[in-house]
C-alpha cells in the first residue's frame, strides 16, 4: 500500500498536479468518509476499501489500479477529471485518500 501511495504522490508532485492527502490512519473521520464514498461496485467482497484511492472532491475516480492503467495509456488527466496543460501527454484539484 505504501508504495502504490509514494507512486501517486509522486506523479502528481512531479506534474504539479495540486490534491489534498488525507490520512485514513490516524483520522476516524477521513476513514469513515473515504468507505462512505468509494461505490459499492468498487469495493471488495469483504472488508473495507484500501487506500490508496482517488477522488476529484467527492467524487470517485478509482483506485491504484485504475490509476496505475490511465498513466500507462497517458490518460491521467481525463482519469483525474482535468485539463491536460498545453503540450502535455498526460489540472489542479484532486483529493487523494490515502492513509
Amino acid at each position: 500500500i505504501k508504495k502504490q501511495q509514494q507512486d501517486v504522490l509522486g506523479f502528481l508532485e512531479a506534474n504539479k498536479i495540486e490534491f489534498e492527502e488525507k490520512d485514513i490512519a490516524a483520522n476516524e473521520e477521513n476513514r469513515k468518509w473515504m468507505r462512505e464514498n468509494v461505490p459499492e461496485d468498487s469495493r471488495p467482497a469483504s472488508g473495507n476499501p484500501l487506500p490508496p484511492r482517488l477522488f476529484n472532491d467527492s467524487r470517485y475516480l478509482g483506485d491504484y489500479n485504475a490509476f496505475f492503467e490511465a498513466r500507462e495509456n497517458n490518460a491521467v488527466y481525463a482519469f483525474l477529471g482535468l485539463t491536460a496543460p498545453p503540450g502535455s501527454k498526460v489540472g489542479e484539484h484532486l483529493l487523494a485518500v490515502s492513509p
